[in-house]
């Protein structure tokens, strides 16, 4: 949406400009046009920036480099990848019980483009400034937390049951920035309440993620190096490892189709565009096919 405002921005600038320039418009029309035409065609068609900031790695429910391997039964819904290695390294997909629900891309053009998108991801949460430090605390035992961003200088453990408190915004941003290793105990429980999505939950590990046995988990894990699951241990959300393996005994669901938020936290200027009132996506492009043709029938006629 904010692309969106810019480009009206930009438009009523290039027009005051011009103005004030004291441009006649009969002789410039034409050029102003194209240009205005082109601009639009370029800011609506840019992507919004209420996009996740996952990039392309975003249809992904699983996403490796070395390896990717269903230890015992798994099912994944959504796309399941891995690069730079290839399908030989993708090890009990797609034969049940290691079932994918998506497509699986082996060191191809799509998963190349999303692991560099995922290094993009990861640093984007690495530089979100920390709301609190955790540093020392189980997850399980630090109360409800309300939407912010929460640091560990080293290791992380849950134990027990997280809550998330998403007050009523469905967008709620949850980041947990963890210096080293992630570790769940068994039958340990994260959860979101009031309205919130398990897709607005992000995981930033320093290096691996280990989710004890019936684990429910909720978020994407953005690892730098690897990712497992013990048996019957879930995932709603992603599992996305940098450098290393993913290795999973229970499902990876990527159920975030609905989820309209960037996952990190705003502010400033940038969060105030998103209140101010913007032509939508198919305005845009009507717009721009106007001044298109508008521009190309004035060319036209100069040129007669």
């Amino acid at each position: 949406m904010r692309t969106h405002t810019a480009a009206a921005i930009r438009v009523q600038y290039l027009g005051s400009r011009a103005a004030q320039a004291g441009l006649p418009f009969g002789r410039n029309r034409s050029r102003l046009l194209a240009i205005l035409g082109f601009a639009a065609c370029l800011f609506a068609s840019a992507p919004s920036l209420a996009q996740t900031y996952l990039g392309t790695a975003q249809p992904f429910a699983v996403l490796g480099a070395s390896a990717v391997t269903c230890s015992v039964a798994s099912a994944v819904t959504g796309d399941l990848g891995i690069s730079p290695n290839g399908a030989a390294s993708i090890t009990g997909y797609p034969v049940p019980p290691c079932t994918v629900t998506g497509t699986i891309h082996a060191a191809d053009g799509v998963a190349l483009t999303a692991q560099n998108d995922l290094v993009t991801a990861y640093n984007a949460l690495g530089i979100q400034p920390c709301t609190a430090d955790l540093t020392g605390q189980d997850l399980g035992t630090v109360g409800v937390l309300t939407p912010g961003v929460y640091c560990f200088n080293t290791s992380a453990q849950l134990t027990g049951a997280l809550i998330l408190d998403a007050q009523g915004d469905p967008n709620a941003p949850f980041i947990f920035k963890i210096g080293s290793t992630l570790t769940t105990a068994s039958a340990a429980t994260v959860s979101v309440i009031n309205g919130g999505s398990a897709c607005g939950v992000s995981w930033q590990v320093g290096s691996s993620a280990t989710l004890g046995t019936t684990t429910n988990f909720l978020g994407n894990i953005v690892a730098l190096t690897s990712i497992t699951t013990n048996t019957g241990a879930n995932i709603t959300g992603r599992a996305l490892a940098r450098n290393g393996a993913v290795t999973l005994a229970g499902a990876a669901n990527n159920a975030c189709g609905a989820f309209a938020g960037t996952g990190l936290l705003g502010g400033g200027a940038l969060a105030a565009l998103e209140h101010i009132p913007t032509l939508s996506q198919w305005a845009m492009v009507l717009l721009a096919a106007i001044l298109a043709i508008a521009g190309i029938a004035v060319m036209r006629r100069q040129t007669r």
